[in-house]
């Protein structure tokens, strides 16, 4: 039960945060009167910040 418990709140965890990213993206997109795509640079840097959050996450319980 315990990991069920985890892997639900990861799920609604990312599912706001993801929400939030949205939100953010098409605000600064109205701000600057453009339209909400990411650029390649943006994409690969939100990519290997990703990928940093996801190791530090995995990593939490090693000592």
């Amino acid at each position: 039960m315990n990991r069920s418990r985890t892997i639900f709140g990861g799920v609604i965890i990312g599912a706001v945060v993801g929400l939030i990213a949205a939100m953010l993206l098409n605000r600064r997109a109205e701000r600057n009167d453009r339209e909400t795509a990411i650029t390649t640079g943006e994409g690969l840097k939100l990519g290997v910040l990703l990928f940093g959050l996801l190791r530090a996450i995995a990593s939490l319980n090693d000592d």
